[in-house]
């Protein structure tokens, strides 16, 4: 019997998700989508980085530091599923 519930989307998931986004994610965008703290967030922004994953910080107006992911660790031109 096939079921047709999918599996629910990990936190880690959503948050790349965001950071693939060509606007990418503030903290407190990554903050309000996981419901993990800021200090959470900077040390799974981190273990992006140690795992290979070329993140850009950018300045966003009013709203704040936002942060992309530019590069994948599995493939060099960027693209990729995470």
């Amino acid at each position: 019997m096939l079921s047709t519930k999918s599996k629910p989307q990990t936190k880690s998931a959503k948050a790349i998700a965001l950071l693939w986004r060509v606007k990418g994610a503030t903290l407190l965008e990554i903050c309000k989508a996981t419901n993990w703290k800021s200090h959470s967030v900077r040390a799974f922004l981190t273990g992006l980085r140690k795992k290979g994953f070329v993140l850009t910080r950018e300045q966003r107006g009013d709203d704040g530091t936002a942060y992309r992911i530019t590069q994948n660790p599995q493939n060099e031109d960027g693209k990729g599923a995470a």
